[in-house]
């Protein structure tokens, strides 16, 4: 981190004055008193409240910090909500670098001239965003309308430089503030840093989207383009350019007469299915990466960009999960202390009535509200607060499933604010579980696993035998080497006699002279 970097940070923080985000602790007072140094820096959004504030400062700090408070806004558990909400603002729009330089990064990716695979190649981007931007092309083999997404140019250095300064700020708030333990900041960026480097690879992003789009092939609810991975690399995915209307965009979606109940509840049809059918979900589902194809209106279909970051549960994940969600439904809070205690996510000691009241305490409000009215992803939240006062361990992975339902949700009651998630989700719920864990399912795997068990059952005596003949050995081992160990006691034994007898005769011999 060179020294100008970290002025301009310094500069920025006192120019949006954003030293009331500092605790009242005799610690800042070193940072208090570097930015009251700072006096010439002159304010800026002077009438504007501290959550607005902090989100133009990490604009104007650029594509790193863009994304850092985008990521951060998801944090609803450990950020006031009037800072939560002005962060999810933050548009992931930059200015865009030079079209040429993409051009000239593009072909040097390919090791060809640009014109070799594409015509009608346009400098000007359709979209910049904070690590890569998009130009639109015509793939010459097939006439085919594309997009190639390129990275900015030594992006990564930058990353690294900015990365380096927050891992520091981070190990300042934990060592010099009190409870600073408690603000998880180094574990945070560390997170940051992780999603990051997976944006940065646009090979693993193609590899991502074509699963995505092979699980959604010919689906009503959500579409994938294509990838042409014979022309990807890990600095530049090329694919086939959709068009629709920006998810964001509610009043062009209702001039199109747009089915905007069946589009919110395929919003969450789409979230549960990548989750629970597919076990592989798309985690940066915000509205510059959601689409909507209103070729037919009163059929509308999702279409999902920017597959960097996706989520993969473990199967006793996904289970506990479920259970979890049902258990909810169904207002059992015993079951729901019973899950979080038997998947792991707080310790077997915990006290099962103990985090039952809790729990009870958190969902029971909701419920006096109307359904349509119950914030799903909220006391999802409200529940991992809960669990972490019980000293539930982080799960990164139900960080990432909570981030996505809260976009999902949140997307949900703004087309369509009647929405029932209750209706949508716990149908499904249902039938997934008694597809996966019924009887009769555990019975079709007990069947399917037949051919195994009639090439195992024929050799089976003779391996018990040979297991018998093991154990045989190894108790005999056992006997020995108790034997021996009796034997070296009794060495042991006699030893120690004669060191004694010796002792004795020394000490007789020394009263003597």
């Amino acid at each position: 981190m060179t020294f100008f970097r970290l002025y301009k940070i310094l500069a920025i923080f006192r120019a949006y004055r954003l030293d009331e985000l500092l605790p009242a602790h005799q610690s800042s007072k070193w940072l208090r008193f570097l930015l009251i140094c700072l006096f010439w820096v002159r304010p800026k959004a002077k009438h504007q409240p501290i959550g607005e504030r902090l989100r133009q400062a990490l604009h104007e700090l650029g594509p790193v910090w863009i994304k850092f408070g985008q990521m951060i806004s998801t944090r609803r558990d450990i950020l006031p909500k009037h800072i939560a909400d002005a962060l999810a603002k933050l548009q992931d729009q930059v200015p865009p670098f030079d079209g040429k330089i993409a051009k000239q990064l593009i072909e040097s990716a390919l090791g060809k001239p640009i014109n070799t695979y594409f015509s009608d190649f346009d400098e000007i981007p359709l979209a910049s965003a904070s690590i890569a931007q998009v130009h639109t092309a015509t793939l010459k083999s097939s006439q085919a309308e594309i997009v190639i997404k390129v990275l900015r140019p030594n992006i990564l250095p930058v990353i690294q430089s900015d990365i380096r300064l927050m891992y520091w700020v981070a190990r300042q708030l934990t060592k010099r503030i009190k409870f600073g333990e408690r603000l998880r900041a180094v574990e945070i960026v560390n997170n940051y840093e992780v999603t990051l480097l997976k944006e940065l690879d646009l090979q693993q992003e193609a590899y991502n989207t074509i699963r995505l789009r092979e699980n959604f092939i010919n689906s009503d609810i959500l579409y994938i383009p294509y990838i042409y991975q014979e022309l990807s690399r890990k600095t530049i995915l090329v694919e086939q350019r959709v068009r629709g209307v920006a998810i964001a965009n509610i009043d062009e979606l209702k001039r199109n007469n747009v089915n905007m109940k069946l589009l919110a509840e395929r919003g969450v049809q789409a979230f549960f299915t990548q989750v629970f059918r597919d076990n592989f979900f798309h985690a940066d589902m915000h509205p510059g990466n959601i689409f909507v194809d209103i070729t037919d209106p009163q059929n509308p279909r999702y279409i999902g960009i920017d597959c960097a970051i996706v989520g993969i549960l473990t199967e006793e994940d996904q289970r506990y999960l479920a259970e979890n969600f049902l258990a909810f439904f169904n207002r059992d809070y015993r079951k729901i202390a019973e899950t979080y205690i038997a998947s792991g996510w707080v310790p077997e000691t915990t006290d099962p009535a103990a985090l039952e009241m809790a729990m009870r305490n958190v969902c029971e409000p909701a419920f006096a509200k109307p359904l349509v009215e119950i914030s799903f992803s909220q006391i999802l939240l409200d529940l991992f607060q809960v669990a972490r006062q019980f000293e539930m361990d982080i799960q990164p992975q139900l960080t990432l499933l909570e981030k996505t339902l809260f976009y999902i949700e949140g997307l949900g009651r703004q087309l369509y604010p009647e929405l029932d998630l209750w209706q949508t989700a716990k149908p499904f719920l249902e039938k997934w579980y008694e597809d996966k864990y019924s009887a009769k399912k555990i019975l079709q795997q007990a069947w399917a696993s037949l051919p195994e068990w009639r090439a195992i059952l024929p050799n089976l005596p003779a391996k018990l035998n040979d297991q018998s003949r093991i154990t045989k050995q190894i108790n005999q081992q056992l006997v020995s080497i108790n034997q021996q160990l009796q034997r070296n006691k009794k060495s042991q034994r006699y030893l120690y006699c004669i060191i004694a007898v010796v002792s004795t005769l020394c000490v007789a011999l020394l009263i003597l002279r």
